[in-house]
């Protein structure tokens, strides 16, 4: 967005912070509890100051028990609390499924519709960093794939902060997914897209529908989260070889905004799919039946999907990177997709 009087830069996780810390100050019943979410602020920084703003009865540090503090979320949630939780890692989910699938996302449904369950469960997901195969997944195609879930994915400072606003006002139970490489932590590998340009209101972001990040005209590449940040890189170096492509950012995978991929795909008549999460079962499959099942005749060529292979994401920085989907492997695929 441009710059106004009534913005500042901030990175990612301060931009996280900001929304959480309005809403908090604006509602008394949104509250924040989980692992070092206190006095630490958060292993990712993603609630910095709140406990010295709003206190120990309003900022909780829980032991480290996940069932029982997602599940004290939801029963919280369901007595009207606004409660946003953190699960640490995405990879810990595992510990706490049940709440999460079986409680968190069916209680509205079982009660038909009578009891509201307005909760936040924010967690850190993504590899790059050597964190090995229980740190480093991202998961987000997992949580989609429970009814009763929204599922947000932020890949930039103004979306982070309007989205996390959005997702506290829901009444629905919202999962919002930070990648650790989009938060602009000094400790962290440098992402120049990770500081931007944040207005000091207070302000929402539609969840549910997807931001166009770059246009062009010869090849769609949808995606989520750092990987938008990479397609916009691959972007810019092959605009230098003649070849245009448009960079669609979803944002949130629940609701899945197929208009806005289906407009775009329409006009390129090529798409790529690139995706942190697993090849198999996930978000690069959902893109491209959203595309077929409409009309196969929108793709001039088969579609590419650039995703995690379906293995445990690897310690070893060579063997990790080999997984993930590099610059390279995206702007290999845009290059294939071109000449089929």
């Amino acid at each position: 967005m441009t710059a106004t009087l009534t913005s500042r830069r901030l990175t990612t996780a301060k931009a996280i912070v900001e929304a959480i810390g309005d809403e908090m100050a604006a509602d008394p019943n949104v509250i924040v509890l989980g692992e070092d979410v206190g006095a630490y602020g958060g292993i990712f920084s993603s609630t910095t100051g709140l406990l010295e703003r709003f206190g120990p009865t309003r900022v909780l540090d829980t032991p480290i028990s996940e069932t029982a503090f997602i599940g004290l979320a939801t029963g919280a949630a369901v007595e009207g609390l606004r409660p946003i939780v953190e699960l640490m890692f995405v990879d810990f989910m595992g510990v706490c499924l049940d709440q999460i699938y079986n409680h968190m996302a069916k209680i509205h449904f079982e009660s038909g519709g009578n009891v509201t369950v307005p909760v936040v469960l924010t967690t850190a997901v993504g590899g790059g960093y050597s964190d090995g195969a229980q740190h480093s997944q991202c998961l987000w195609g997992t949580f989609a794939h429970l009814p009763g879930l929204k599922v947000v994915v932020p890949s930039n400072p103004y979306d982070a902060k309007g989205l996390m606003t959005a997702a506290i006002r829901d009444d629905n139970p919202v999962v919002y997914m930070f990648h650790k490489g989009v938060l602009g932590l000094p400790w962290m590998a440098k992402n120049r897209r990770a500081t931007g340009e944040v207005p000091t209101d207070s302000y929402q972001v539609e969840i549910g529908k997807a931001s166009v990040a770059r246009r062009g005209t010869d090849v769609t590449v949808v995606t989520v989260s750092l990987s938008v940040h990479l397609a916009l890189d691959v972007a810019e170096r092959l605009a230098a070889d003649g070849i245009s492509v448009e960079v669609i950012d979803l944002r949130s995978l629940v609701p899945l905004d197929r208009a806005a991929i289906r407009e775009s795909v329409a006009r390129t008549g090529r798409l790529v799919v690139v995706d942190e999460d697993y090849l198999s079962y996930g978000m690069s499959g959902e893109v491209i039946a959203t595309v077929v099942e409409h009309d196969p005749r929108m793709l001039t060529r088969a579609p590419i999907r650039v995703a995690v292979p379906d293995v445990p994401i690897p310690y070893a920085r060579e063997l990790e990177y080999a997984v993930l989907p590099t610059t390279a492997r995206i702007e290999t695929a845009v290059r294939e997709v071109m000449q089929r």
